[in-house]
């Protein structure tokens, strides 16, 4: 008698989002977007400004609520769970403006972004033995983003890409199952941006990364797929390279076309793509 297969398993997106509304009074900033994600992947979300990107990284970190539809994770629906819970189900995320402790040192930014998930929290304060394995992760973390020679330097001491480092490693330090960046290249000379490039390309396949960016050169290397949003509405989701060559998408981007937003005044022009993704995943 042949055996019958064994049954298959599908696993769900690690990320789902199903129909996403947010209002502001009569501005809809995140109009009916759906998304999914499977583990490990690397997807961009870009688009004009005023486009609803940063109001869609809110809505999935929880720091902000949709009017309509729902947010789940690994299958699980956390649409109403608080930040603290998301965080601890493993969604991390770096902020346009990078979120610094600058009265304390750099390695002590990491012990404290990283102590709500490390094994060996509970009372690490007064046992020496614990608070080094904390120390010693959060020193990892800092020779990932290029900051461990200045782990004992006051924070406010660090330049601006070296916040934006600092901000990478703290949300690296909790263990993250999703990682949001916020236009983490913003503001970043070439060398940092090579970096910050080198950075996120190693993250290991356990992670999943939903990054905004206008810097389309680092969309192109980095992400596998692309949502385009406008005016809060997906203009277009695919590979990245069918994305950003699509003729509306870059009529959005120069801001002339219907799809654009109010605010597009500093929007990029999308350039042709000369680079492959790092990683076929998404």
């Amino acid at each position: 008698m042949t055996p019958s297969p064994a049954p298959t398993t599908t696993l769900p997106p690690v990320l789902a989002l199903d129909r996403l509304t947010r209002r502001y009074g009569t501005l809809t900033a995140v109009d009916d977007v759906s998304l999914r994600l499977s583990a490990g992947a690397r997807h961009a979300v870009i688009g004009p400004n005023g486009a609803g990107k940063t109001t869609l990284l809110n809505l999935i970190a929880g720091t902000d609520r949709p009017d309509h539809g729902t947010i789940a994770l690994d299958g699980a629906d956390i649409t109403r769970a608080s930040t603290v819970k998301r965080s601890r189900l493993g969604i991390a995320r770096s902020f346009q403006q990078p979120s610094v402790m600058a009265e304390l040192s750099v390695l002590d930014n990491i012990v404290l972004a990283g102590w709500p998930h490390h094994p060996q929290r509970r009372g690490a304060w007064r046992r020496p033995s614990r608070y080094r394995l904390h120390k010693e992760s959060a020193g990892r973390h800092l020779e990932t983003v290029g900051l461990a020679d200045l782990a004992h330097r006051p924070a406010s001491t660090l330049s601006h890409g070296q916040r934006r480092m600092l901000d990478l490693a703290a949300a690296l330090a909790g263990a993250p199952r999703l990682l949001l960046l916020d236009e983490p290249a913003a503001g970043l000379t070439d060398g940092d941006i090579a970096r910050l490039i080198g950075v996120i390309g190693a993250l290991p396949s356990s992670v999943a990364v939903v990054l905004v960016e206008h810097h389309v050169e680092v969309v192109a290397e980095l992400a596998a797929s692309v949502t385009v949003l406008a005016a809060g509405k997906v203009l277009a989701d695919g590979p990245t390279q069918e994305v950003l060559a699509h003729p509306e998408v870059r009529e959005a981007y120069h801001g002339t076309g219907p799809s654009a937003g109010p605010d597009d005044a500093r929007a990029e022009a999308v350039p042709a793509v000369r680079t492959s993704p790092t990683d076929a995943r998404g």
